[in-house]
């Protein structure tokens, strides 16, 4: 039945994504403000449908802790979910993302409309480059620049593996706050597959860490604040699972 509730959902996800895409195609030549906002709300419908067809609920925590300014977003990535949910927490986000999504029917679309930022994950040091500058100017304009530090989707059950030279280097040249984003997604929706499963997934904004820390520091701290809060909310999943599962 859940793997019946799962493939439901998925053609949720996509169906919506292709509504909403159409319907608001006028907002691309509107102010970026108003075209964040439709992405915005294609993530509350995604939440909509997790919690209609799948039993999974989502839960934002933290929230106090977004700063009103510019501000680096730097967020455990175990689903496509992950991905939305700064539309819905943050100011004006702008993702660091792989350039083969900028080619993608609607999500490509409205990703490079907001000024989103499209790098060659495997790029060289001219990349980087490109990547900090392109960051200094979003972030010039008050946005939050949202990436993944670990760099793609990762399983609940993996061992972190940090990948510092982005986040670092923007650290270095925004000397903007960096705002650690924990979440136990992962046990709901999988990085890989298509089973859903029932609980509740919870995104958890922490206490903002200091722009300008070196780079040692900053990876220890990020670390360590990212890891801790992740493996307590997964541990607090896994009990909401346990309980949804028992006779």
């Amino acid at each position: 039945m859940q793997m019946l509730r799962s493939y439901l959902f998925l053609l949720w996800l996509y169906g919506w994504m292709a509504i909403v895409g159409v319907l608001y195609l006028p907002t691309l030549v509107m102010p970026r403000v108003v075209t964040l906002k439709a992405i915005g709300f294609y993530g509350e419908i995604i939440r909509f449908g997790l919690h209609w067809i799948c039993g999974i609920r989502t839960e934002i925590r933290g929230r106090e802790h977004v700063v009103p300014g510019p501000a680096i977003y730097a967020g455990k990535h175990h689903c496509m979910l992950d991905v939305f949910i700064p539309f819905i927490a943050t100011r004006e986000p702008c993702h660091i993302l792989k350039k083969e999504l900028a080619w993608t029917p609607f999500l490509g679309w409205y990703a490079m409309s907001t000024g989103m930022i499209a790098i060659d994950r495997a790029g060289t040091t001219k990349t980087l480059k490109a990547m900090v500058e392109a960051a200094r100017k979003r972030a010039a304009q008050k946005r939050t620049i949202v990436i993944f530090p670990e760099g793609t989707r990762r399983d609940p059950n993996a061992a972190p593996d940090y990948q510092p030279a982005g986040i670092s280097a923007m650290n270095k040249a925004l000397g903007v706050p960096i705002i650690p984003v924990a979440t136990n997604a992962g046990l709901c929706w999988p990085a890989r597959g298509t089973r859903f499963k029932p609980g509740l997934i919870v995104y958890e904004v922490l206490p903002a860490i200091p722009g300008g820390l070196d780079r040692k520091a900053l990876m220890a701290r990020l670390e360590n604040d990212l890891e801790t809060a992740s493996n307590r909310l997964i541990a607090e999943g896994r009990a909401v699972q346990a309980a949804k599962a028992a006779p």
